[in-house]
C-alpha cells in the first residue's frame, strides 16, 4: 500500500487538546468569554475594529447580506466559488448576478468588475480565493457608493502592502472549516469597522438580542467556547503554519516550472498569498481528471479548484455578466496539490513526477 498524502492535516497539538478540555471542565461550553476572546484576537490582527465569530463561513455570509439588506437587490459576486458565496444571497433573498474572474489570479479583478456593474448594482461580493487577496485597487468601489462584501474564507493573514484582508472591505469573512489556514472544526468570523453594523450583526447571531431583549429578527449562529477554544490555541500557530505554506509553495513553484503544462495562481501584484490552497491550472484540456485520477490510484488526495456556479444546475437561472469563459475553463482544468506541514519533499517531487510522466 502506497504512503497516503491528504490535501490537508490540520495543524493540531496538545495545545488545542488543553485549552478544550479546560473549557469542559468549567461547566461552561456555549458562546461566551473565550468566544470573545478569540473574537478579540482576530480584530487585533487583521486591525479591524470589530470581530463577530459565527458557527461557519457560510453563516457569517448570511449574517451580512441580510444585515446588509441585500432583499430584491442586484448583488454582483465572482461565478468562480464555492456554493455557499451564492447560497448566502439566496438566502437573504438578494439576486445574485455571476460574474467572471482574471484566468491568471482567480479572482475576480477591477476592470471586470467594473464591466459588469450596472444601473441595478446595488452590492458587491468578490471572493478572494486560496490565500491570494484581490488587487488593492479593487476596493476603490467603496468610494464609488458600492457596500463589498468579502468572502475571504480563505484569507485570513493574506495582505496587500502592510494591510491585512480583513480591514479593506466594509465587511469580510472567514472560515475556520478543516481546510482553511486555521481551524475550530466549523466556524467563521465576521470582521469590519462599521460599529452599527457591528452591533446589528452581534444581535442577529444571537436572535436578535440586544442586552438581553429581543428588539430585531435573528438566528443562532453562535460560536460555542468549545470550537473558540480550538480557535484561540490555533491563532497562536497562524504565522508559523503561514511561513511553513509559504515554504512549500515555492517548492512546487520550482518543480512545476518544469511541467510546460501546468501553472501555479498567479500572486496578486504586491501581495502576501498564504496558499490556502496550492491551486494550479492544466492549459492542455481534458487533462486534469486524467491527472487527479492518476494521483489517487497513488493514494494522494486531490481537489479541483473550485466550482463555475453557472455550470451547475441549481445556479443555472442566476442571472450572468458576460459569457463567465474565464470561470469555467478554471472549473474544467484547474487542481489543488496536498499542502500541509506534514508535507514532505520526496511527497512534493513525488506528485510532481507523476503529474510529469503522464502519457
Amino acid at each position: 500500500m502506497k504512503k497516503r498524502i491528504p490535501i490537508i492535516s490540520p495543524t493540531i497539538s496538545t495545545d488545542e487538546i488543553k485549552f478544550v478540555t479546560k473549557v469542559l471542565q468549567s461547566k461552561f461550553i456555549t458562546e461566551g468569554k473565550i468566544t470573545n476572546k478569540f473574537e478579540k484576537l482576530i480584530a487585533k490582527y487583521v486591525h479591524s475594529k470589530y470581530a463577530i465569530a459565527t458557527s461557519s463561513g457560510t453563516s457569517a455570509l448570511h449574517s451580512c447580506f441580510e444585515c446588509l439588506n441585500v432583499e430584491n437587490k442586484e448583488v454582483l459576486v465572482s461565478d468562480f466559488t464555492f456554493p455557499a458565496t451564492v447560497n448566502a444571497i439566496l438566502l437573504a433573498r438578494g439576486k445574485p448576478v455571476l460574474v467572471d474572474v482574471d484566468r491568471e489570479t482567480m479572482n475576480v479583478n477591477t476592470a471586470i468588475m467594473e464591466q459588469s456593474i450596472s444601473e441595478q448594482t446595488c452590492f458587491l461580493a468578490p471572493v478572494s480565493l486560496f490565500g491570494n487577496p484581490l488587487e488593492k485597487s479593487f476596493y476603490k468601489f467603496r468610494k464609488n457608493g458600492f457596500p463589498i462584501i468579502e468572502d475571504a474564507a480563505t484569507n485570513l493573514g493574506s495582505k496587500i502592502d502592510s494591510k491585512y484582508v480583513g480591514t479593506l472591505a466594509d465587511v469580510s469573512c472567514f472560515s475556520f472549516h478543516p481546510r482553511k489556514i486555521i481551524t475550530t472544526g466549523e466556524g467563521g468570523m465576521i470582521t469590519t469597522s462599521n460599529k452599527k453594523l457591528a452591533d446589528k450583526l452581534h444581535s442577529y447571531k444571537t436572535f436578535g438580542k440586544t442586552k438581553n431583549q429581543f428588539l430585531d429578527d435573528g438566528t443562532n449562529y453562535k460560536m460555542s467556547d468549545v470550537l473558540s477554544a480550538i480557535g484561540v490555541a490555533q491563532f497562536k500557530k497562524l504565522e508559523k503554519i503561514i511561513s511553513k505554506r509559504i515554504k512549500l509553495a515555492k517548492i512546487y513553484d520550482e518543480l512545476i516550472s518544469k511541467i510546460d503544462y501546468l501553472e501555479p495562481q498567479k500572486i496578486t501584484k504586491n501581495a502576501r498569498h498564504t496558499f490556502q490552497s496550492y491551486t494550479c491550472t492544466f492549459t492542455k484540456p481534458h487533462l486534469r481528471d486524467k491527472i487527479r485520477s492518476l494521483l489517487a490510484k497513488n493514494n494522494i488526495e486531490t481537489q479541483i479548484g473550485t466550482y463555475a456556479l453557472h455550470c451547475l444546475p441549481y445556479f443555472k437561472t442566476c442571472q450572468k455578466a458576460g459569457e463567465l469563459k474565464n470561470s469555467e475553463f478554471l472549473y474544467k482544468n484547474t487542481i489543488t496539490l496536498p499542502l500541509h506541514e506534514n508535507l514532505t519533499f520526496d511527497d512534493q517531487k513525488f506528485i510532481c513526477k507523476l503529474i510529469q510522466n503522464i502519457n
